[in-house]
């Protein structure tokens, strides 16, 4: 039996916060903030002997009585490896409490924290361990046994968040209760709220084979369909004049009931009731899994909480062109013999619907208030997967349980291969099909762990599934002609600016960390990993001599490239780190970090050798 089974939803709001987890989760949070921080060249801690590959190494605050002693392990890309263990603070020469939230104000004229911010950057801090606190002491799975584990189980087991942000499980406008029914680790399933919308502000929008009656009968069925027409008929209402929406729960009570209480006065928005299936949060929150019927699609919601830099709620303005960049993409794909090859796919963000408020448009169409209320529905993954294959998040190959042990090192162990076949294969799948997109495109998404879902076969990967595809997806190529409600993906910057987007989002943002985790727990050193990485941008290039031009422009073998600080982003505005018109330019690019191929630019695979006789 769960443990949560035995205490009541009161007691869950808070059993986690004991002394002994707390100490240990901000301990864990100070390591990554120190490693984080001192990687974005923030904190410079200073080396005081060195043995083998540890060093010593003291940090000065900027309140000059307290400092911080650590061991720490540097790796390449700048990574700092520090034994959460050997973590000390002094103040005044004498051992003190490591508190998280006490280290953001010690090292806050450093950090560099608006004044009128720190409070919010302070809360999404103390959130973060208030959720780390919850998983430590409530998600028990070990890694072993979640290679065995489901995909919906192993979603719901990671613990870690993003692995460069300090502050990422911030979820601002949540209470307790809402924690435990929504959040992702929390995996408690609850019905949506659907409400019709008014189609003189409501706009459903879809790709070939999606049309909105088909949709609905997919999924709301028959019975549920006649539940909600009967509601409008009996206010007197058209039917045919409303659109059905998707809402989650938390945004109904919180956001909905209040800055759209004029539209449900005046009916343009109706309360329709609960969905009859239940549905499970993802990593990504406001991305909800239908957990009675599986195969049906994802629906993703607006969600108006702050997390992670940014509200986290859906424009209904680029919902009207989402599922034109689905079809765009999945048409310019479709013949690609290499995708294919390699098994690349997509999740298709097939429909959308868009709700405006027009009394709140006066202030801008980007202003948080008008991205309240907005859904669209994704593909699933279960419908792209054979009998004997199994989905998993990619955030599971940095996923390290509560014993110290990485899920990568127990699923290379379960698995039939050793482990440079395994990350062979699994670059294979992952690696190539981006570069692909890349050099034969000009065209990448954000390929991050969250972002990605692995199909697997005996504990190794066979392909990979992308998602997040229109929000996220970006154009660099200016001769590939995008159709109307495509040309917003267009972005014009430098050929440096280009290509760092695969050394910042696959180098230093994935591959960083898993480097790291093969090094220290699966005797892989890193050299050998980085070769693999270099080897498989080789066996690509070699098997794409039409793209050499490309190769030279975009050199992934040069010595250095730029550093791009994501928390630096996040210090400066905890709000919204980027500017959503003009990312790239929003960008904190602080020195340069060598690259670990480098060293093999010149270990080119040669062709095969083909027989004459």
């Amino acid at each position: 039996m769960n443990i949560i089974d035995h205490i009541t939803n009161t007691e869950i709001n808070h059993t986690h916060l004991k002394p002994e987890i707390w100490e240990k989760v901000n301990k864990a949070l100070v390591k990554k903030a120190i490693s984080e921080f001192t990687h974005e060249l923030l904190l410079k801690p200073e080396l005081q002997h060195q043995r083998k590959d540890w060093g010593k190494y003291i940090l000065v605050s900027d309140v000059p009585e307290v400092i911080y002693e650590f061991k720490a392990k540097k790796r390449s890309l700048d990574h700092w490896n520090i034994d959460a263990d050997s973590i000390l603070k002094k103040q005044n020469g004498e051992l003190t409490t490591i508190d998280a939230v006490h280290f953001i104000l010690e090292f806050r004229q450093t950090l560099g924290i608006p004044e009128d911010l720190l409070p919010t950057y302070l809360e999404e801090i103390t959130s973060t361990l208030s959720g780390a606190a919850y998983k430590d002491y409530y998600k028990k799975q070990f890694a072993e046994d979640l290679v065995q584990s489901s995909f919906q189980d192993i979603e719901h087991a990671m613990t870690e968040g993003h692995p460069c942000f300090v502050a990422n499980n911030g979820r601002i406008g949540f209470d307790a209760e809402d924690y435990t029914k929504y959040a992702p680790e929390a995996d408690h399933p609850f019905q949506i709220i659907w409400l019709a919308g008014h189609q003189s502000k409501a706009t459903y929008t879809a790709v070939k084979g999606f049309d909105y009656n088909a949709l609905m009968h997919k999924e709301l069925g028959v019975a549920t369909i006649a539940k909600f027409n009967n509601i409008l008929e009996d206010l007197g209402l058209d039917i045919e004049s409303y659109i059905f929406i998707p809402v989650h729960p938390w945004q109904w009570n919180n956001k909905i009931l209040h800055i759209f209480a004029a539209d449900i006065a005046n009916l343009d928005l109706v309360f329709l009731g609960n969905s009859e299936d239940h549905y499970s949060a993802q990593q990504s929150i406001r991305t909800l899994y239908n957990t009675t019927t599986p195969d049906k699609l994802y629906t993703k919601t607006a969600l108006s909480i702050l997390n992670m830099g940014f509200m986290r709620g859906l424009s209904p303005y680029y919902m009207q062109s989402t599922p034109s960049i689905t079809a765009w993409i999945t048409d310019l794909f479709a013949d690609d013999n290499y995708l294919n090859e390699v098994g690349f796919t997509m999740l298709g963000e097939v429909a959308t619907v868009g709700y405006r408020n027009l009394t709140y448009e006066v202030l801008g169409k980007t202003n948080a208030h008008n991205k309240m209320l907005s859904a669209l529905w994704r593909e699933s993954p279960i419908a792209k997967i054979k009998r004997k294959q199994k989905l998993m998040t990619m955030a599971a190959f940095l996923h390290v349980d509560s014993t110290g042990t990485p899920l990568l090192t127990e699923l290379i162990k379960a698995s039939s291969f050793d482990t440079t076949i395994w990350l062979e294969n699994y670059l294979q799948c992952y690696l190539s099909p981006i570069l692909h997109c890349f050099y034969a495109y000009e065209l990448v998404f954000m390929p991050h762990g969250e972002n990605l879902i692995m199909v697997m076969e005996d504990h190794a990967p066979v392909k990979a599934i992308m998602k997040d595809i229109t929000e996220e997806v970006i154009v660099f190529n200016s001769e590939l002609e995008l159709p109307e409600h495509v040309e917003r993906l267009y972005t014009e910057t430098s050929d440096e600016m280009k290509v760092l987007s695969i050394f910042t989002d696959v180098f230093d943002c994935f591959f960083r960390f898993m480097a790291d985790i093969l090094a220290e727990h699966g005797e892989y050193p890193e050299e050998s990993f980085w070769k693999l990485v270099a080897d498989c941008i080789h066996m690509y290039q070699r098997n794409h001599p039409e793209l050499e031009a490309k190769f030279v422009k975009y050199d992934l073998f040069k010595p250095e490239f730029e550093r791009c600080c994501l928390n630096r982003l996040q210090l400066n505005n905890t709000k919204q780190m980027l500017n959503l018109a003009s990312p790239i330019e929003s960008l904190q690019l602080i020195g340069t970090l060598t690259n670990p191929i480098a060293v093999y630019r010149n270990n080119r695979i040669p062709a095969p050798v083909v027989s004459t006789i």
